[in-house]
């Protein structure tokens, strides 16, 4: 039986599901507030979450919201109001939420969500990465912004970035609750009058164009005809110059037109570097909270490796490194040894590092500091020898590295 974690700020409530899931045979932990319930999904994973959505401290949405970012989103949750607009369970849904009960909760509609929400959380088995998991970068809230602007387009729309840049995460903030979506790549070589019928209002993605054969070219222009009688959205991804596209790959020039009505650039993981190490740790919690890897974390000097490290394969490599390092590594808390390993070469930046001299002073001196320290934390990440080491007190030392987003780990001496 599961154990199912219940919040919700009446008690009547509480203790009348309490009662319902443990005659099922369910072991119950109440929460009274959204602060009591972080406090558990801190200390513990549930099988499952019943969330109400409007408590008197943090609103049920906002909670899980908060979890869907750091990573803690990786068991199912069903929501409960009595006063929620359709508006507000589309919300829900889209953060992450499996299901949503209006209050009063009859019997059998509360058994058969608990059913349906714990037999998805059986067959989860590796978090999915979302966009909101990528941080607050300016790049990516950009990016972000103008796909909202997009969202009720109906044209096609191009997606354009670097390999390994993810773009399904950008294309999944188009999808509309309870929609279809349809991975065109496969699907292609099928007949193409099924995947109308699979995709109807909904969207079809195509990852990566060039990989694309004569006959799923044909079929793509057969579906892109009928796109508005079956009300679908297509969305596609090249990391291919379009030029190189139609010559070099032989692409459709007339099917690349129609695919580009609408074109969005993606951000490369560098262009949010000082994200990486905030990053890295959510897709390592999400990997131990799901039991892929045993309990792990980074040490300072390997958030260091990482965000200096330069990911050619952009978002792709990075969550293959975290993947690696979190199976791969024999402590607990992962070194930065541990990352070279993974990385195939070694993932800090040599002492001498250049400064570009056509940079104002201020900025210039930012560079060398921001190279000078993580080249010491990487070697060694106390914080005690590197004042030492840099003739700087401790305290103005602290300042100085938060002030440059130089991460501290868990462990600094």
């Amino acid at each position: 039986m599961a154990n199912i974690l219940v919040v919700d700020d009446e008690v009547g409530i509480r203790e009348l599901l309490s009662e319902i899931l443990t005659d099922e045979g369910h072991t119950v932990r109440l929460a009274q507030s959204a602060t009591a319930a972080r406090e558990v999904r801190a200390r513990e994973r549930p099988d499952l979450v019943l969330l109400d959505i409007w408590m008197p401290d943090i609103d049920g949405i906002s909670l899980l919201k908060e979890w869907a970012t750091n990573g803690a989103l990786t068991m199912p949750v069903v929501m409960m109001s009595g006063h929620a607009t359709i508006d507000t369970a589309v919300e829900a849904t889209r953060i992450g939420a499996m299901d949503f009960l209006e209050k009063p909760i009859a019997l059998q509609k509360l058994l058969g969500a608990v059913k349906r929400a714990l037999r998805s959380g059986e067959m989860r088995q590796e978090p999915r990465l979302t966009l909101a998991s990528l941080g607050r970068a300016p790049a990516v809230m950009e990016a972000r912004k103008r796909l909202a602007q997009l969202a009720n387009a109906s044209a096609p729309l191009l997606l354009r970035g670097e390999s390994g840049a993810m773009p399904e995460l950008y294309a999944r903030e188009l999808q509309r609750a309870n929609t279809p979506w349809v991975g065109a790549g496969k699907a292609l070589s099928e007949a193409p009058q099924e995947i109308l019928a699979q995709a109807a209002g909904g969207i079809i993605f195509i990852d990566e164009l060039a990989n694309l054969s004569k006959s799923q070219q044909r079929n793509l222009t057969f579906l892109l005809a009928r796109a508005e009688r079956s009300q679908i959205r297509y969305v596609s991804f090249s990391s291919e110059d379009p030029r190189r596209l139609i010559e070099e790959r032989g692409f459709d020039a007339d099917l690349l037109a129609r695919l580009s009505e609408l074109v969005l650039g993606l951000p490369a993981l560098r262009d949010f570097a000082q994200e990486i190490p905030e990053l890295a740790s959510t897709l390592l919690v999400q990997l131990v909270e799901t039991r892929f890897c045993p309990p792990r974390v980074f040490s300072t000097a390997a958030l260091n490796a990482l965000r200096q490290y330069e990911w050619p394969r952009n978002l792709e490599e990075l969550q293959q490194a975290v993947k690696s390092a979190g199976l791969a590594a024999l402590e607990e808390e992962i070194s930065a040894a541990d990352i070279e390993r993974v990385l195939m070469r070694p993932a800090s930046r040599p002492a001498g590092i250049g400064v570009p001299l056509d940079l104002p002073l201020r900025e210039a001196r930012d560079v060398f500091e921001r190279a000078y320290f993580e080249h010491h934390l990487a070697r060694d990440p106390s914080i005690s020898r590197l004042a030492e080491r840099s003739g700087l007190e401790r305290t103005h030392l602290y300042r100085k590295l938060k002030a440059l987003g130089i991460p501290l780990g868990r462990k600094e001496e």
